[in-house]
């Protein structure tokens, strides 16, 4: 019997711009107060939490004792956790702990994830024996950007990798994050989305909507420059890093239907995970994909849904060509070519946004699938039913 996620207990915060809202809060504080008003908002006390599971990137302030003090932040001081990171795969990670908890005897666990890209730390690491005792220097989110030390080479070589390898041309491109664009603005009106409020000295800060979103018609894109010299991406055709947090309640199908706001829950199926060959992360969703399928005993056929976390918009042309699947019937919602990608967070507001979408259908099987740093790729497949 699998785990699930009662309706209504999957959430999102709005996502902030590198440098906006957000940028001089904690992702830790984001945190808490995205979970506690999500929680608050269907009556859930917090009291009946059993295990948490957070998911962060990017160190915070006092992040070694992360899952214990976001637990108290929330007002569960006796609740104990885990800490998962798994650069952009840390959503599915979280809530493939998550699941594994719940089966395990736990009767409702939560997964939280956040980050904050914006300010980032510059660590300094000792170098005893370097030239004068010269420490060594890494600025935690640029230079992983910059340069994966197995290849040496950024995140951008690899879309443009692909898009070349695999015949794809700028046109294509375009055209797809021109579509992805156009869902996220059609997007229904739903409630998993959670607005920050955080109370200081100044008044309330407050986080309502996305940031830094520029909506982009086929021409618009076709205008802009390439991002690398002949490349085939712009800085359209690429997410931007944000800040924000995102999270889930799991449990065993019965709680969730106890719980659910409408008698439907979402059941996790199956993960999977894949790596693929050296400088090709944007095609790591495809074997992941297949892996998560196989575990939940489906094939792509099965599916009616598809959710992905696609930085370049190579991704999801390539799953497109590999599946056979319809660009239309993905990422209906919008994604995080659109609204941005704070790491951690990102691939959780996407299954919260896949479930919400097959509940407006009434139910189906949906996929979740993205790349991760490292060539790597996660996804979790669910069955949302009445």
């Amino acid at each position: 019997m699998p785990a699930a996620i009662p309706a209504g207990y999957a959430w999102t915060s709005p996502f902030a711009k590198w440098g906006g809202t957000l940028a001089a809060v904690s992702s830790l504080d984001t945190a808490a107060a995205v979970t506690r008003a999500a929680l608050d908002r269907r009556g859930y006390a917090v009291d009946q939490v059993d295990h948490l599971v957070l998911g962060w990137t990017i160190p915070q302030s006092e992040i070694f004792y992360g899952p214990s003090s976001l637990a108290s932040a929330i007002g569960a001081p006796t609740v104990g956790g885990l800490a998962v990171s798994q650069a952009c795969a840390t959503s599915v990670a979280a809530l493939e702990s998550a699941a594994a908890s719940a089966l395990g005897g736990r009767r409702d666990v939560l997964a939280v994830l956040t980050d904050r890209t914006s300010n980032a730390p510059t660590m300094v690491y000792p170098q005893p024996n370097a030239s004068g005792g010269a420490p060594q220097t890494e600025h935690w989110l640029l230079h992983a950007f910059e340069a994966d030390p197995c290849t040496g080479e950024s995140m951008l070589a690899t879309a443009e990798h692909v898009a070349e390898e695999a015949g794809i041309d700028r046109a294509e491109l375009d055209d797809l994050t021109a579509l992805r664009n156009a869902q996220y603005a059609a997007r229904p009106s739903t409630d998993h989305v959670v607005a920050v409020e955080i109370p200081g000295r100044r008044g309330t800060l407050t986080l309502a909507d996305d940031e830094g979103v520029r909506l982009s018609s086929t021409d618009e894109l076709a205008a802009l420059r390439p991002a690398a010299p002949n490349g085939r991406h712009t800085f359209g055709s690429q997410t931007h890093p944000a800040d924000g947090a995102a999270g889930a309640l799991v449990t065993a199908p019965d709680r969730a239907r106890e719980l659910s706001v409408d008698g439907s829950i979402a059941e996790l199926l199956g993960f999977g995970s894949a790596r693929v060959a050296s400088g090709r992360m944007p095609t790591a969703p495809v074997p992941a994909a297949r892996a998560a399928l196989d575990a939940a005993g489906l094939t792509i056929d099965d599916v009616d849904l598809v959710g992905t976390h696609n930085p370049f918009a190579v991704n999801d042309v390539y799953f497109t060509r590999q599946t056979g699947f319809d660009t239309a019937a993905m990422n209906v919602f919008g994604c995080s070519l659109v609204y941005g990608h704070p790491q951690g967070p990102t691939g959780m507001r996407g299954i919260a946004e896949l479930i919400e979408a097959l509940r407006a259908r009434g139910g189906g099987v949906g996929l979740f699938t993205g790349c991760a740093a490292g060539d790597q790729g996660a996804a979790v497949v669910l069955r949302v039913t009445e």
